[in-house]
């Protein structure tokens, strides 16, 4: 391999690093940002006696970002893997 695929390498895994570090963080946003936002509209609906703005806060933004961390996990690991940076 030579210097040149090497640095190409090396960019295009930090490429896919940064790409998923965007979409993580802009889901990020959207369920602390604008989830809360929207909770005002949201009450007028209810979700197992619950208004739905608050189970969507108190719960739903949760589960949501345990679900983001584990999926950035899971795709960061393959990313790793593809360019030989994976664990053994």
């Amino acid at each position: 391999m030579s210097a040149n695929d090497a640095e190409s390498a090396k960019d295009r895994y930090w490429a896919k690093t940064r790409n998923l570090t965007i979409v993580v963080l802009v889901l990020w946003a959207f369920f602390s940002l604008v989830i809360p936002w929207l909770v005002g509209p949201l009450n007028k609906f209810t979700f197992i006696g619950f208004p739905l703005g608050y189970y969507m806060i108190a719960q739903g933004s949760l589960i949501a970002f345990v679900v983001m961390i584990w999926v950035q996990n899971w795709r960061q690991d393959a990313i790793d893997d593809e360019f030989g940076y994976g664990e053994e």
